[in-house]
């Protein structure tokens, strides 16, 4: 995940604060001198990485701070408020126009998945009821618009293209078969260079004089480091972007690009590319993406993402059954795939509080899903629905249909029964009692009772 390395670093930093009952300023500066050499091993520019140490110690060294019972936690919620700032302070949508289409113009260089992210942000437009269209404006690149029209197709969005004519021409047509078929965005994927010229500028200009796009978005690979930042700044001083699309912030990335492209240019990054597959992308939001960095979590990220993927009415089925007592390995089965739908469990886990911090020292491994899966595929129905049958050479034969061993039969069954046994005391009257008297009478949510 991106900025696990700069999490580490302010972990280290701030662990030193907590071992100490109160805080003078040489405490607080030597502090954020790690603060800064964290930022700065994390790609973050220079003078951002130093105005942002600068204006925490100012904060920090306050009598406020200095005189409060818990300083380490204050030195910290500062940060955070710092932090979130320095990366936007809100999130920021995209632009709804008055009278559609909103157009929006999506430039970038080369190789930071200009064309993928277009379908990406027509994907996510789509479930939230819009109807988008991408435009083919990529006429130089080699099966540029091949791609873009595969992409359209995998998210079900249609594709305007004129073939390798005039991408000004291109978008200008586009825009008036979207007012005639009714569509309310225009996503218009312009060529891309391995660096900036002037070519490239002077065409992306006159789309821009053509159309009048509503939003003009900048894609960044955020592997790019500082490169990142002299991108964003050439761009938004010659086009004048709205705002930028960070892509690859699922990789082994120092994350840098996400506090140094916004401070510098001034204007927020409003999408950020979590993974390959096509529904991986996210709104940013600032505030979240600190509580990630500083090992807070994110749990409204979290709710979201089931919101969005967990199938309401199965959730419900599910509650039932555990209430009952009645979940069987049919049930596990579905109940996986659904949470595989989240994404990876590592990723999940970073979003809850108090373990975002310590998710290396978790072993996590999403491959033993696919096992537990391949298990329960090795059995007939009736095993699944009732798995006290599962006697030895029955777990044998499951073992030897999946590739694994008996073992790994066994660890699953056992696995279920302490699931079921746990969901027993919890059904007990007691134990409703006593939890009706801590007023914590809600019922086990669509993850209850997942073998962890």
């Amino acid at each position: 995940m991106a900025f696990e390395s700069l999490s580490d670093r302010l972990e280290s930093a701030f662990k030193k604060l907590r071992s100490k009952g109160s805080l003078n300023e040489n405490d607080v500066k030597a502090a954020m001198r790690e603060v800064r050499l964290a930022l700065l091993e994390a790609d973050v520019n220079y003078k951002v990485a130093k105005d942002f140490t600068q204006r925490v110690t100012d904060r920090a060294i306050g009598s406020a701070v200095m005189e409060s019972l818990t300083p380490a936690q204050m030195v910290i919620k500062i940060v955070n408020e710092e932090l979130t700032d320095l990366m936007g302070g809100t999130q920021t949508r995209l632009a709804y126009a008055n009278h559609p289409p909103t157009i929006v113009m999506m430039c970038g260089l080369q190789g930071s998945g200009k064309t993928t992210h277009c379908a990406k942000i027509a994907l996510k437009l789509k479930k939230e009821n819009h109807r988008p269209l991408l435009v083919a404006c990529d006429v130089y690149r080699p099966a540029a618009i091949k791609q873009l029209q595969v992409v359209g197709e995998q998210v079900d969005v249609p594709v305007f293209e004129m073939g390798q004519g005039n991408p000004v021409e291109i978008s200008e047509k586009a825009v008036s078969y979207a007012k005639d078929k009714g569509f309310d965005y225009v996503i218009i994927d312009t060529a891309g260079r391995l660096h900036i010229d002037a070519e490239l500028m002077e065409e992306l200009q006159n789309i821009k004089s053509a159309v009048h796009p509503h939003e003009i978005l900048l894609v960044v690979d955020a592997m790019t480091g500082q490169d990142a930042v002299t991108v964003a700044s050439t761009f938004d001083e010659t086009l004048g972007i709205d705002g930028m699309v960070l892509t690859k912030m699922d990789g082994d990335t120092r994350g840098g690009a996400a506090l140094s492209a916004r401070a510098v240019t001034g204007k927020p990054i409003k999408f950020v590319g979590t993974g390959e597959k096509l529904d991986e992308l996210d709104y940013f939001h600032p505030d979240r993406m600190a509580s990630r960095i500083l090992g807070m979590g994110d749990v409204l990220s979290l709710i979201e993402k089931a919101e969005q993927t967990l199938d309401e009415k199965k959730a419900a089925e599910m509650e039932e059954k555990l209430r009952k007592n009645k979940f069987d390995l049919n049930d596990l089965l579905e109940q996986m795939q659904q949470v595989k739908k989240m994404g990876s469990m590592k990723d999940l886990l970073s979003m809850i509080p108090g373990i975002g911090g310590k998710i290396k020292d978790i072993d996590v491994d999403d491959k033993q899903l696919d096992v537990i899966q391949a298990i329960i595929y090795s059995m007939t129905p009736k095993e699944r629905s009732n798995p006290d049958i599962i006697n030895p050479s029955r777990k044998r034969r499951i073992a030897a249909g999946c590739g694994m061993q008996v073992e790994d039969v066994n660890r699953l069954l056992a696995q279920y029964r302490n699931m079921q046994k746990m969901m027993k005391q919890f059904n007990s009257k007691g134990m409703r009692r006593k939890l009706g008297k801590m007023n914590l009478g809600g019922g086990q949510g669509p993850m209850g009772g997942f073998p962890m």
